[in-house]
């Protein structure tokens, strides 16, 4: 059964499929969306009590309700001095080391960070004997993305690609999946190196937000078109730790690079299949560099 998912997905028409569903998640369909949300919620077990507005009712469409704020101080920000913090609620897939610039999906599977980020090696290059940490989004999480540390914009990048689905089954089975698919990438310069957040559509993903820049996509590019930004003066853009830096509409992975020697230690529980809430505790900081 599972050969023919993933048979399935490789055929089907991913980008109208996703397309059309971004359309129906849009639309304020009153009593049709209702529904649908309360479906969804009963579905996915969503606690409505962490949401700002915990009433279904509250919201006009389907995009609203998914990517719904949290109560403030429900992930309290963990304010320990050195250390990241976990951008999103979700399940870490994979992290470790990236070695000889390969980072590993699943058993068996690696993909490069040169494709990953859009096929610029120098981009790629600053992240040369890194670190990598991969979190998947469900759908019953949180959909909001979060610095795991003060940055400052650099570049960002949209990289056209494939729609397949990212939960576990299909990173396990589609090769370089996480490079193969569309995906948006952001490099901030940070007190440890350059980050990279690289924000990967999927299979009914309609879109993907930046605070900066607005919706990035739909519609779907054929080529990679990177966006550089100052980094010094009145004009660049500072996130700082915890600070909302984009959003899916429609559940997907966070994928980020790490500078050399960035991060000393994980922290405990930082495991493929453990689950991460956003703010909590991610990496103790070199502090060396």
């Amino acid at each position: 059964m599972d050969s023919v998912k993933i048979a399935l997905q490789y055929i089907m028409p991913k980008h109208l499929v996703s397309r059309l569903v971004g359309k129906f998640a849009a639309a304020k369909a009153g009593a049709l969306t209702q529904a649908f949300i309360n479906w969804f919620i009963k579905q996915y077990k969503i606690d409505m009590s962490e949401a700002a507005q915990s009433d279904p009712k509250a919201y006009a469409s389907f995009n609203e309700f998914f990517t719904r704020a949290l109560k403030d101080g429900i992930r309290p920000l963990c304010q320990e001095d050195g250390i990241m913090v976990h951008p999103v609620d979700g399940a870490v897939s994979q992290r470790g080391p990236i070695e000889a610039g390969q980072i590993v999906q699943a058993k068996g599977h690696q993909y490069s960070s040169v494709a990953l980020l859009g096929g610029d090696e120098k981009d790629a290059m600053r992240f040369d004997n890194g670190d990598f940490a991969c979190i998947y989004l469900a759908p019953k999480d949180y959909h909001r993305i979060h610095m795991p540390i003060t940055g400052t914009l650099s570049k960002m990048i949209y990289v056209p690609g494939e729609l397949f689905s990212v939960n576990p089954l299909t990173a396990q089975n589609v090769p370089g999946l996480f490079a193969r698919n569309e995906r948006v990438v952001a490099i901030f310069e940070t007190q440890v190196g350059p980050l990279a957040m690289v924000l990967v559509g999927a299979t009914i993903v309609a879109s993907i937000e930046t605070v900066w820049a607005g919706t990035v996509t739909p519609p779907a590019g054929k080529q990679v078109f990177t966006w550089e930004y100052p980094t010094t003066g009145t004009e660049a853009l500072t996130l700082e730790k915890g600070a909302e830096m984009g959003r899916f509409k429609l559940g997907s992975t966070v994928v980020m690079l790490f500078a050399q020697d960035a991060i000393d230690t994980f922290a405990p529980g930082v495991a493929p299949g453990e689950t991460t809430r956003m703010g909590q505790k991610f990496a103790n900081l070199n502090k060396s560099k």
